[in-house]
């Protein structure tokens, strides 16, 4: 198999998986090796198994934001690794993160990098914007000290004593 042809089959693995979560299917296995990890950032949390990860990932998530549509803004794929980045468009229907639900549409920005062994998915590092979705349900946990503050020109960014040395 060509470099070419294994990202694409690289690419099929991920979008058939996605369009399973997207349906709430139950068939994991078939999608993710038995040896699955899922690393994700803070808030996140790690999952050692596919069991973890449906566990303590995917039903949470089914039970706080209902509704869901999964947006793949782009795709890279090159050999047996895949990354993409995008967000779900979702109804806040559970609690999450101790907030009661809302209603509310939020967006989930995300971004994902797989490893493809055997044909299924064997790690996935993940990276999901939470606190973008708590401050959408109105908790700013950066408690007005993001640095969002800087580019809108509300607060002075601080530099280095002395100049602007690197």
């Amino acid at each position: 198999m060509t470099p070419e042809e294994r990202a694409e089959a690289t690419r099929a693995v991920v979008q058939r998986m996605e369009e399973a979560l997207a349906v709430n299917s139950d068939d994991m296995a078939s999608h993710f090796h038995e040896d699955f990890r899922w690393m994700g950032n803070q808030g996140c949390g790690t999952k050692s198994s596919l069991a973890e990860f449906r566990r303590n990932w995917q039903l949470p998530l089914r039970a706080a934001f209902t509704d869901r549509d999964y947006k793949t803004e782009r795709f890279v794929c090159e050999d047996d690794w895949a990354s993409c980045f995008g967000h779900i468009e979702a109804t806040h229907s559970g609690p999450f993160m101790g907030i009661a639900p809302t209603g509310k549409r939020v967006t989930i920005p995300y971004m994902d990098f797989w490893k493809i062994e055997d044909g299924r998915i064997k790690d996935n590092w993940v990276s999901v914007d939470f606190p973008s979705v708590l401050a959408q349900l109105g908790r700013d946990v950066f408690d007005g000290h993001g640095w969002e503050h800087f580019d809108d020109g509300s607060q002075t960014p601080p530099h280095p004593e002395g100049g602007a040395r690197t």
